[in-house]
């Protein structure tokens, strides 16, 4: 099924706030699940999936113990939303040269979009790689080598962040999406978690006979 955009990343902000995430990084996973689809990756199944994995887990047991060496969470494997925007707020780092990297990282394709933001902040493209996987972006096109299927890879034992680094045969995005039925449904799951209960004065003030059962 086709969506904008625009309707990726509000079910995507709901969904996320849903499974527990906070409003700022509810926004930010959405950002980021907006632009994975904008160049042809399944980023709502993956936030789907990450979801589902963490979900009504604490999350402070996926984020980074210290921001100095090799970033591990005291689950034994990083979220990598809550990695990824430790990464961007880090982007001053990799400027002076340093390599920023990440042991057990949960569907690493999602800590990309948090390169985008930081190679606009830095002004230099980021490149972000585990195994044979190197995908660079500048913030506005994203260069991709590798096998796509290691790209969707569900765990990456290391993952590095490092720039500037050259960028070669970018791609750019489009407007729209295909997101299959069975994973908007998943996402539409953790959204109707935001949704309030009906109480009863919620119920007078709307439309319909209320309370009041008169057929």
């Amino acid at each position: 099924m086709s969506h904008s955009l625009n309707e990726i990343e509000a079910m995507s902000k709901r969904a996320a706030r849903g499974a527990g995430l906070s409003w700022g990084l509810s926004e930010e996973a959405s950002k980021g699940t907006r632009w994975l689809a904008a160049y042809g990756y399944p980023g709502p199944k993956l936030l789907a999936d990450l979801l589902e994995l963490n979900d009504r887990l604490p999350h402070i047991d996926f984020t980074p113990m210290s921001l100095d060496g090799v970033w591990c969470a005291p689950a034994g494997r990083l979220s990598p939303l809550i990695a990824g925007a430790a990464m961007s707020d880090c982007a001053i780092k990799m400027e002076a040269g340093e390599v920023i990297s990440m042991r057990h990282v949960s569907f690493p394709l999602l800590v990309v979009p948090f390169a985008a933001g930081a190679a606009l902040r830095l002004n230099a493209p980021v490149a972000v790689k585990w195994g044979n996987v190197r995908l660079t972006t500048n913030g506005k096109s994203l260069c991709a080598q590798g096998e796509y299927d290691e790209m969707l890879t569900d765990h990456a034992d290391l993952v590095e962040c490092a720039a500037p680094v050259a960028m070669t045969s970018p791609a750019k995005p489009v407007m729209r999406a295909d997101v299959d039925e069975e994973c908007w449904e998943r996402l539409g799951a953790f959204a109707h978690r935001t949704y309030a209960p009906a109480t009863d004065a919620s119920r007078l003030l709307g439309a319909g006979a209320g309370l009041n059962d008169n057929d």
